[in-house]
């Protein structure tokens, strides 16, 4: 006998909205099963508006309703029990991202949870990703997004740091990372890494699945930093039209995969990670696993 139920998460982030909608599987003497039943992104780039004008456009805050009375939709058709809904660094930071969530909740009637960034790393950490992490081994997971980028150390089996810095795709597009920013990040990865030898990398983001989507490879194979940084000079050699064309990259994709690679390449470097591995996980399934394990 089983039970299935069905939960969904909105992840606002600051290149695309997503509603993930999930199958709960529960069956007496096993471990509950977690399916994807349903995934719609929708590329609003919100970070564009909150990096560089500080608030969110009136085009934007329409399109985000609309999309929001459509996932409403959605999850009233696939008889979704349970939802959340989480916004990141472009609602908190635009001057007008609780006044936008005020809008869309009287809109809607669906209430919008403007996160931190520990906040994220947190609910990211609710996922299978445990069951990646080895106790002999040393991972850095880094899960690089629009507006940020959060990365965590685990040593022994646990969490032993973990860090947020605002250096994401939408940022690096807009030129709005410095110097010091990367170099405190550099700093940061040095210290945290300096006593762990052979420090493998987990990657998060639809940037680097697609990048590990095109590598053909199979998925508990990781990617080497030789191949990850031959491809950032494929891309790099590549016009913005050429992306879309020749690989097939959404819009939205094919101008920050660029700056995402960079960021991935970056953390190897700096914490002599030789292989990247990218197992299939992000906020919105962290969101329906904190749901249902009522972690948040």
């Amino acid at each position: 006998m089983i039970t299935i139920k069905k939960y969904a998460a909105i992840d606002i982030g600051s290149n695309a909205m997503r509603l993930l909608i999930t199958n709960i599987i529960e069956q007496k003497g096993k471990d509950t099963q977690f399916s994807k039943s349903s995934l719609v992104r929708v590329p609003i780039r919100l970070g564009q508006d909150a990096f560089t004008i500080g608030e969110i456009s009136e085009d934007n805050i329409e399109r985000m309703i609309n999309a929001m009375k459509a996932y409403k939709l959605l999850m009233k058709v696939h008889g979704v029990e349970k939802y959340m809904a989480c916004a990141t660094s472009a609602m908190r930071e635009a001057f007008n991202g609780k006044e936008v969530a005020d809008l869309i909740a009287q809109e809607t009637s669906i209430n919008i949870d403007i996160i931190d960034g520990k906040k994220e790393a947190a609910i990211i950490a609710s996922t299978e990703l445990r069951q990646f992490i080895k106790p002999d081994q040393t991972y850095l997971f880094v899960d690089v997004g629009g507006g940020s980028t959060e990365f965590s150390l685990f040593a022994n089996g646990k969490i032993v740091a973990s860090r947020s810095f605002k250096n994401g795709t939408v940022r690096l597009l807009n030129n709005m990372v410095n110097d010091v920013v990367w170099q405190e990040i550099e700093r940061w990865i040095k210290m945290i890494t300096s006593e762990y030898d052979n420090v493998i990398l987990l990657g998060s983001g639809g940037n680097i699945n697609k990048l590990f989507k095109l590598s053909g490879k199979k998925q508990d194979l990781p990617l080497s930093y030789i191949y990850v940084n031959s491809q950032y000079q494929f891309l790099n050699s590549l016009t913005y039209e050429e992306r879309i064309s020749q690989l097939g990259l959404n819009p939205d994709r094919a101008d920050v995969i660029i700056h995402a690679i960079r960021i991935y390449l970056n953390a190897m470097k700096w914490s002599g990670a030789r292989n990247i591995y990218v197992p299939k996980i992000g906020l919105s399934d962290g969101i329906v696993k904190a749901m249902y394990y009522n972690r948040i």
